[in-house]
């Protein structure tokens, strides 16, 4: 399975995210799992970001799918839903569209990492994944999901709406 981790605080994000979850089902041999949408606050992100709507999809990819062809196709849809080169860190966005994990895969390269390395560390990312994975263990870490989670420290707010 695939997990990719969808964000969106620019435009109409609820449409936005319920419209690439409907794309990303072009993406798997198999109904794709979905998470509820989840009202989040903005972290890492300049000053006066607005609040981002986040959710996660678990997908089984297609035959012959890579990781890197896995995310080639992630960047043409965000590039479909009018998202520009980023010119500011974490600036806001029309849609955001991170692969979380792929399967047992691991990568470090300056296009793609896996599993994602923050992920294990952020709300946004863990609260959705809970709902469609809590016994997932990513690649490198020892504990779920839904664990991690639990661990989780600091100041987030994640709301399902």
């Amino acid at each position: 399975m695939a997990f990719i981790a969808l964000g969106s605080n620019l435009g109409d994000s609820r449409k936005i995210l319920l419209d690439a979850m409907g794309r990303l089902q072009n993406l798997s041999l198999a109904p794709i799992l979905k998470s509820s949408l989840w009202q989040t606050s903005p972290v890492d992100c300049p000053p006066d970001s607005p609040k981002f709507l986040n959710a996660a999809v678990a997908l089984e990819p297609l035959a012959g799918e890579t990781p890197e062809t896995l995310l080639e196709k992630l960047q043409a849809f965000e590039s479909g839903f009018g998202r520009q080169p980023k010119t500011i860190l974490n600036e806001p966005r029309l849609l955001d569209l991170d692969l979380i994990a792929f399967g047992l895969e691991k990568r470090s390269s300056d296009r793609l990492s896996l599993p994602h390395p923050r992920a294990h560390r952020r709300q946004f990312v863990l609260q959705p994944l809970r709902e469609i994975a809590p016994d997932l263990v990513l690649p490198g870490q020892t504990r779920t999901v839904a664990q991690l989670l639990a661990g989780l420290v600091g100041d987030e707010r994640c709301e399902r709406i």
